[in-house]
């Protein structure tokens, strides 16, 4: 437990030191280059609009639609990929059958797929979150493929041994044993939902972040509350890798 308490701290003091290093860097970029605050606003600048829009309610809205949409599409997508990855490891036939299709799906660009799903399924919640599972899905399967084929043969035979039933091996055999690289296929997914939701909500939505980016940079001409919520993106992912990290070390470590 003070091991797993320790690297969260570490990674917490990490992920600190490289914000104050990208804020010094912005902040030498704007006094060095001189830019007009319409291209590059000063971070305090940024900062202030980020406090007011969230004191006045500017952001909330959008930024729960927005997490919304998230965090159902990666439970959904890292579900199924967790599933079809499995019987991707297991099953000969079914990689045969589904391997062109998961390639061909992850090679169609999802800006290309976006605007045909809100045509299809409409402006509301549904066409993001199957954006966000589609994104989702590629990483973790392959993640849980590989993590599932890497298993000790030793301890299946063991296993087989013991007369363990399929559902016995496969929870406390091949899950505990492939649960660091299907976590890591859901870190990289975590952060790529993230993106499949910003890319729905500009194919066609009412709210959201993406929708409020569009507006402070067209209707309103607000480009500091434009980089206020591109920050409040970038803290809703790293937000969600350091849930995901510290998932992956609490039962990554519990199980060892």
């Amino acid at each position: 437990m003070s091991d797993n308490r320790h690297a969260w701290r570490s990674t917490l003091l990490s992920v600190g030191f490289a914000a104050l290093l990208f804020v010094v860097a912005w902040k030498l970029i704007v006094v060095i280059a001189n830019y007009p605050p319409f291209i590059l606003p000063a971070p305090e600048v940024v900062a202030q609009r980020f406090v007011s829009a969230w004191a006045d309610g500017t952001i909330a809205p959008h930024a729960l639609a927005t997490i919304q949409e998230i965090v159902i599409g990666f439970v959904v997508g890292a579900g199924l990929a967790v599933v079809v990855g499995y019987l991707l490891a297991r099953s000969a036939l079914a990689e045969r059958l589904l391997s062109p299709y998961l390639v061909a799906a992850q090679a169609t660009p999802i800006l290309a797929l976006a605007p045909l799903l809100v045509l299809w399924l409409g402006t509301g919640l549904a066409p993001k979150v199957v954006i966000c599972a589609l994104i989702v899905f590629f990483p973790v399967a392959v993640s849980t493929m590989v993590g599932i084929r890497s298993v000790d043969r030793r301890l299946l035979e063991l296993g087989r041994s013991m007369r363990a039933s399929r559902w016995q091996v496969f929870r406390f055999l091949e899950l505990p044993a492939a649960m660091p690289q299907i976590l890591g296929g859901m870190r990289v997914g975590a952060t790529l939902a993230v993106i499949g939701a910003i890319v729905g909500e500009w194919a066609g939505a009412d709210k959201g972040l993406g929708v409020l980016i569009n507006l402070a940079r067209g209707s309103l001409f607000d480009f500091p509350l434009m980089y206020a919520t591109l920050l409040t993106i970038a803290l809703i992912a790293i937000v969600l890798y350091l849930l995901v990290l510290l998932a992956e070390r609490v039962l990554v470590g519990s199980w060892r």
